[in-house]
């Protein structure tokens, strides 16, 4: 048996990666997001090392739950979110989450406004993950009905999976 320091090796714990959706409210678009990139993170098996989070950028809708249209459209795909209350993203989330991605481009404007110099993670926009990267926005469907939270979720799905690729990648990495 190898002594300890003498070439024995310790398994590494097992490496971690967070990602933060946000939207404006963070009662629909973020919460689908989170939802919907759960599930994926679940079927592939990589719970343990994905953490997962949703906030927005303004205070209008703080401490609420999601929207019902878009609980009942994650329902109908299959989808169930997370208990949640919806809560603004602060200037601590830049120092807890590898990846912190916007649901469209004002969003991503205030996030920029509120990251840190020494931020080294991803911020960006959930869509430009995509090959190719177009439209940039998830539209938000709160004024809307069905069909905007169908596609607003249609675009999430797309950039989720992008997003899960991008995270095994990341994982897979030698530290």
């Amino acid at each position: 048996m190898a002594k300890p320091g003498a070439g024995a090796s310790r398994p590494s714990p097992p490496a971690r990666c967070s990602v933060l959706f946000v939207c404006m409210g963070n009662i629909c678009r973020s919460p689908l997001a989170e939802g919907v990139f759960r599930t994926y993170v679940a079927r592939a098996g990589m719970q343990q090392h994905v953490a997962v989070d949703s906030a927005g950028t303004h205070d209008y809708q703080l401490g609420q739950p999601p929207d019902p249209r878009a609980l009942a459209a994650a329902a109908r795909r299959g989808y169930k979110l997370p208990p949640h209350r919806a809560r603004r993203v602060g200037a601590r989330d830049f120092g807890r989450f590898d990846w912190i991605l916007g649901m469209d481009r004002h969003n991503l404007r205030e996030l920029q406004a509120l990251r840190p110099e020494d931020y080294e993670g991803h911020l960006g926009l959930l869509l430009a993950l995509r090959d190719p990267p177009l439209p940039h926005d998830v539209p938000d469907p709160y004024y809307g009905g069905t069909q905007e939270f169908e596609t607003a979720l249609d675009l999430i799905e797309q950039g989720a999976n992008a997003l899960l690729l991008a995270v095994r990648q990341r994982l897979a990495r030698p530290a």
